[in-house]
């Protein structure tokens, strides 16, 4: 079984990379009718890290789910066109983050051969995660910029801690959660009886950690995703409708204290509300937005004859918004789908494990991805307010591809291990 399905990825890798080069030349024609002059080795290049990358699962995870790589292919590849568009400088350290992202994904692979074995380092993930997502904050090497205390500075290199916290806190929260999840299904809100503050104080300082992010750090979007991502792991892990009756509960008092609080909260709602009334200030970004989408409808205006440069940051934050523009409403349908099939995938594979800390692992891994995608797209769409997030494998960003990059070989880690035992017991 494994060789079909490796063979199959292979063929939708391929057909990943020959889709990117398209849009690649497509966008070239569209802006000079002419041919890029580098499309061989475009081609070449990415064929040989995607490529690298699907030989590494042949050998070192063969009996993987074969969906998740071509998807990320796919998804980075789109991104890395529409960055090379917008801003060429920025696509030469894309390709750069693109290949350690890989890299960081085949070290991954060779470096932790048994998912399990992460579980009994539940603690020392508890403690770098809330190291990495409080780093911001310290005097030296923390920076501040667009008004997000989100950046640590090493020397000449910048990058996000809280993208890799975030895989951290979902290993301490898969292996704590299935070590206490029978005292923390025991809660009944007719009851009135809470969980033991020895119980749940590890969890309570984790979510403590995600309102320090949005109170000291002032990301709003980091924030979200840790609470949202607390609460659905407390509830897959018990099952227990209470937990997302007080995490909604949680969530309304937190918000109303924010907007209460901080101006740049009010700010940002009152932009989701009536970005119009704020065209030439603060809601300029979200309106070149909605008319980027408009100028795009339902095929788009067409590969590198659009404009999306006059949406500023629009190869970080509104990507989404480039791709309405250009591809139109089949473009960014295609790019919901092939997360929606990420999710699936990962969703599957937590499905089909058959240890519990795997089986919680692979969901919060996958609840991640999710999470972040719905938030900036939503953002980007007016759905929900605006946040700093990137869009996951699209995006302009070293921190969040090698972040997501790693994240997915472990998705793939633990989809090995359970077909391997899978077979075993067949065997």
């Amino acid at each position: 079984m494994k060789q079909p399905r490796r063979n199959a990825e292979l063929g939708l890798i391929i057909l990943a990379v020959l889709l990117t080069g398209a849009l690649y030349a497509l966008v070239s024609l569209g802006r000079s009718a002419s041919l890029p002059a580098n499309i061989v080795p475009f081609l070449g290049v990415i064929l040989a890290l995607f490529g690298g990358a699907h030989i590494a699962i042949r050998f070192l995870a063969p009996d993987a789910d074969g969906m998740l790589l071509p998807l990320a292919a796919v998804l980075n590849g789109i991104g890395y066109v529409f960055i090379a568009r917008l801003d060429p400088d920025l696509a030469g350290l894309q390709a750069v983050w693109t290949g350690l992202g890989i890299g960081a994904f085949v070290g991954t692979l060779a470096l932790l051969r048994r998912a399990r074995d992460l579980e009994r380092y539940r603690y020392t993930f508890a403690v770098l995660g809330v190291v990495l997502l409080l780093m911001p904050l310290l005097p030296v090497i923390g920076r501040n910029i667009n008004g997000a205390r989100l950046w640590v500075r090493v020397g000449t290199i910048n990058f996000q801690p809280a993208e890799l916290a975030k895989i951290a806190l979902a290993v301490f929260f898969a292996a704590y959660l299935v070590e206490k999840r029978e005292l923390l299904s025991e809660f009944r809100i007719t009851q009135g009886r809470l969980p033991d503050l020895r119980i749940v104080g590890p969890l309570l300082l984790a979510w403590g950690a995600s309102l320090v992010v949005m109170t000291a750090q002032r990301d709003l979007g980091s924030s979200l995703l840790f609470f949202a991502f607390f609460i659905l792991m407390v509830w897959m892990a018990t099952a227990r409708g209470a937990y997302l009756s007080i995490g909604l509960g949680l969530f309304a008092m937190g918000a109303f204290f924010a907007y209460s609080t901080f101006e740049h909260v009010q700010s940002r709602i009152g932009v989701w509300v009536d970005p119009w009334s704020k065209a030439s200030g603060q809601g300029f970004q979200v309106v070149q937005a909605a008319y980027a989408f408009g100028s795009g409808g339902f095929a788009g205006t067409g590969p590198g004859l659009g404009s999306p440069g006059s949406i500023p940051a629009a190869a970080t934050d509104f990507i989404f918004a480039a791709v309405g523009e250009e591809l139109g409403l089949l473009g960014t349908t295609a790019v919901v789908v092939a997360f929606v099939l990420m999710v699936g995938s990962g969703l599957r594979i937590a499905l089909r494990a058959d240890q519990p800390f795997e089986q919680l692992l692979a969901a919060g891994l996958t609840v991640i991805i999710g999470l972040q995608a719905f938030i900036i797209i939503g953002g980007v769409t007016r759905l929900v307010p605006l946040t700093g997030l990137t869009l996951p494998f699209m995006s302009y960003g070293g921190s969040s591809l090698l972040a997501n990059y790693v994240l997915l070989a472990m998705l793939i880690r633990v989809s090995d291990d359970t077909a391997r035992r899978a077979r075993r017991q067949v065997g």
